[in-house]
């Protein structure tokens, strides 16, 4: 093959690589579309379900315009991206409304929320769209794809070892008839919380063959003070407001099941309290901030990081959070992404572990402490 033959082979193998992330994005933003427009034809009259089609459209047509070469890159990228996102926003607000959009699966007695579907879609348009406009080309965005995945499976991974433990420490229980305070079971639970978390982390550092100076501990220092300080006056701020703006707009939010327990069993707080200091907050942010976010750096900028591992982080507490409906689990999961995402600014500006651990776990004993009153 001639150098000119295999110039042009190159550049036609280079605007492939190029076209596949606005092809992708085009397809994710089209679908999310359909989905949104089918609650439209039923009647919906909401404004906001209005405005999410309106941005998805806006979408579609920015990674279409960028496909074929009508507009630039970083533009169209940041139209598709923000129309994106306020696709994310809309629907989000809409289904927390109880407007879910579910159409019966054709063969199956179970139905399927086409808002859902266009929440999780444009949601992942957002991310093309930022791949997009930085210059991610296809391998680049399978590459990143690849990662998010292997990090929601290790974040999987923790709830199963949290599990897994907690079988083999109530061993002893159950052989004496399973009897016992609600009190020693929520010791058993934490200390399962510890080694189930912790022997996850452990274990993935073994095999990526790591050792254990990847975990980032530091003797604190007033630095460390400083931080905590403020990490905590911006995640309660961030709680209180948040939690104003949804009362305002009438969006309500699930307990979180320990909560519920509490409630039941207020001297659970002696045994809860603590332990949201010294296991919870410590070995969350082990497993989600030190080992999946520092892991994400690889190939994720910074900052693409942080968001990445709070989305991994969010959807492993779908269950804890799973009190009430759909809309309500959204609420609440929706506030604890952007708390997270304190925690792994944190995180990253610091590079020590104690500053997010001291901050969730003191965060966790306030939230918890105020079911004293």
């Amino acid at each position: 093959m001639s150098d000119t033959a295999r110039a042009a082979d190159g550049d036609g193998v280079q605007r492939s690589s190029t076209a596949v992330v606005p092809t992708a994005g085009t397809v994710l933003s089209a679908v999310a579309l359909v989905a949104l427009l089918g609650p439209v034809r039923r009647g919906v009259a909401d404004p906001a379900l209005w405005a999410a089609a309106a941005a998805a459209f806006v979408a579609t047509g920015a990674f279409f315009a960028r496909r074929h070469g009508f507009l630039e890159r970083r533009l169209a990228g940041s139209v598709a991206a923000g129309s994106s996102l306020l696709t994310v926003v809309c629907s989000g607000y809409v289904i927390t409304q109880g407007v879910l959009g579910s159409v019966a699966v054709p063969g199956l007695e179970w139905s399927i929320s086409l808002l859902f579907v266009a929440f999780f879609l444009a949601t992942a348009a957002v991310g093309v769209g930022v791949a997009d406009r930085t210059g991610v080309s296809g391998q680049g965005l399978f590459h990143r794809l690849g990662q998010t995945v292997e990090m929601t499976v290790l974040g999987v991974a923790g709830l199963v070892g949290i599990t897994v433990a907690s079988i083999f420490l109530s061993i002893p229980v159950q052989l004496t008839g399973g009897e016992g305070p609600e009190l020693a079971w929520t010791v058993i639970e934490y200390l399962a919380f510890a080694i189930g978390l912790g022997g996850v982390a452990v274990g993935y550092l073994a095999l990526r063959e790591r050792d254990l100076s990847f975990i980032d501990l530091e003797r604190p220092t007033l630095r460390t003070v400083g931080w905590i300080v403020v990490g905590l006056i911006l995640i309660l701020g961030a709680n209180l407001g948040i939690s104003a703006l949804m009362g305002a707009l009438g969006i309500e939010s699930s307990e979180h099941t320990t909560t519920q327990r509490v409630v039941e069993n207020p001297d659970l707080l002696y045994v809860i309290i603590p332990a949201m200091v010294l296991v919870v907050g410590p070995f969350e942010e082990l497993l989600y901030r030190n080992i999946v976010q520092k892991s994400l750096y690889e190939t994720f900028s910074r900052y693409g990081a942080v968001v990445v591992a709070s989305v991994v982080f969010t959807l492993v507490h779908i269950l804890a959070y799973a009190t009430a409906g759909a809309g309500e689990l959204l609420a609440s999961l929706s506030l604890l992404f952007v708390l997270s995402l304190i925690l792994g600014v944190l995180y990253e500006r610091t590079e020590n572990l104690v500053v997010p651990a001291l901050v969730h776990g003191c965060y966790n004993a306030v939230v918890f402490a105020t079911l004293l009153l």
